[in-house]
């Protein structure tokens, strides 16, 4: 059940129209990093918590619930933006001086071919938000990731909420409307709560790597080629060493895969002679993170 309560959850203010700037958030109200994207995407990775992981569950619901509060914001902030566009245009044409711009041919067509306006709050919205990213492209389902495991969700999760950070983070710097900096600073700022909720929630599941029921076969998983090759080739924890396993348990570098790999045995589909089942199964075990490595000592 959902109920609605009229008051925004952090004041919108806007100091004055901006449909320039209006044109830009409509990144964050209909684009694929935006708040209609996280809250569609954690409604649709909640479900199949509900009885298997019910504190996952409320932790998904809370959050997914919040960034369609998030998503009011953006749009109460995109139709104040737009001040003008939604009022009687005589009144409108007064009061703001790019509104003349749409009282002739040339105008409109200059408007409509500029950043000025998206064109779709002349045609369509009457000064609103459009469920649409900044350039006009309409919401896709698309955008969301709902794989059904909650340690690959959580990781797309706190992906999701890092790109959305990074996005209020470059739009602040296109705006010194002091209530709109004010509003986009709470915005991003959640996005950083969320993040962290969401990795302590990843911290909280069970060791599963790599995430799902199989391991990876220790023929390919520890094996880093050099497939970029020219001047600065590089070597880190990455390709040598160690890597993320415990003691024991090392990269296999492949310097030159053309004549390492190519010519080599593990190249070679074992498949009939292995699994001549051809069971879904894979002959290894997993190995254990960085992190429980550590955990562990």
């Amino acid at each position: 059940m959902f109920v609605h309560n009229k008051d925004l959850q952090f004041e919108v203010r806007v100091t004055e129209p901006d449909p320039r700037f209006a044109t830009l958030l409509q990144e964050q109200f209909g684009g694929a990093n935006g708040e209609l994207k996280a809250a569609m995407q954690y409604f649709t990775q909640a479900f199949v918590l509900r009885e298997k992981s019910p504190k996952m569950y409320d932790l998904f619901m809370d959050i997914a619930t919040e960034e369609l509060s998030h998503l009011e914001m953006v749009g109460s902030m995109i139709t104040m933006l737009l001040d003008g566009l939604n009022d009687d245009l005589k009144i409108a044409n007064e009061r703001y001086d790019w509104m003349p711009a749409v009282g002739s041919a040339d105008g409109r067509d200059e408007i409509v071919h500029s950043v000025a306006a998206n064109p779709l709050y002349f045609a369509l919205t009457g000064g609103g938000p459009d469920v649409s990213n900044s350039a006009g492209v309409p919401w896709s389902g698309a955008y969301v990731n709902s794989n059904g495991d909650p340690s690959v969700d959580l990781r797309s999760n706190l992906a999701a909420e890092s790109r959305a950070k990074i996005v209020y983070e470059y739009l602040k710097q296109f705006t010194d409307d002091p209530g709109v900096q004010d509003t986009l600073t709470f915005l991003m700022t959640r996005e950083v709560a969320h993040f962290q909720q969401f990795t302590a929630a990843l911290n909280e599941l069970p060791v599963n790597f790599p995430p799902g029921q199989l391991p990876g076969d220790d023929r390919f998983q520890n094996v880093a080629f050099n497939m970029s090759n020219g001047t600065g080739d590089a070597r880190g924890p990455w390709n040598q060493g160690q890597g993320p396993w415990p003691e024991g348990m090392k990269w296999k570098y492949v310097n030159k895969p053309q004549e390492e790999w190519l010519g080599g045995k593990l190249r070679q589909n074992q498949g009939v002679k292995k699994n001549p089942e051809g069971s879904p199964a894979v002959d290894s075990e997993k190995p254990f993170t960085h992190e429980q490595h550590t955990a562990v000592r």
